[in-house]
């Protein structure tokens, strides 16, 4: 059973996938999507646990953004941890970079693409 954490103890730990047990293909998907992308790059432009979930501005709705998260720890790109009532959130930068070199980088770089 997942451990609890924050104190309040109204729900499970996030479950995390380290980036070194992901596939390509797992963490093309996750970056692949619009909102998750945006997650991403505000992630990217923050210091790490600096933004609950609720921070985010998307335009998706609370369960759709949870479920973005959920891909997103699945794909070993974000790491969260609970504070209290927050869910405060981490960029996994340097252990995504040593799993897929470069790719991070491509990814958080605008470009006309979009």
């Amino acid at each position: 059973m997942p451990e609890r954490e924050g104190g309040a103890g109204h729900r499970a730990a996030p479950v995390h996938t380290h980036p070194d047990d992901v596939a390509l293909l797992t963490a093309l998907s996750a970056l692949a999507d619009p909102v998750r992308l945006q997650l991403i790059r505000e992630l990217a432009a923050q210091p790490d646990w600096t933004l609950s979930c609720s921070n985010f501005d998307v335009p998706v709705g609370r369960a759709a953004k949870s479920h973005h998260f959920t891909v997103l720890r699945g794909a070993g790109l974000v790491e969260q941890r609970d504070q209290g009532p927050k869910r405060l959130n981490r960029l996994r930068r340097e252990e995504f970079d040593a799993r897929f070199p470069g790719l991070l980088a491509l990814t958080l770089r605008a470009d006309d693409s979009d």
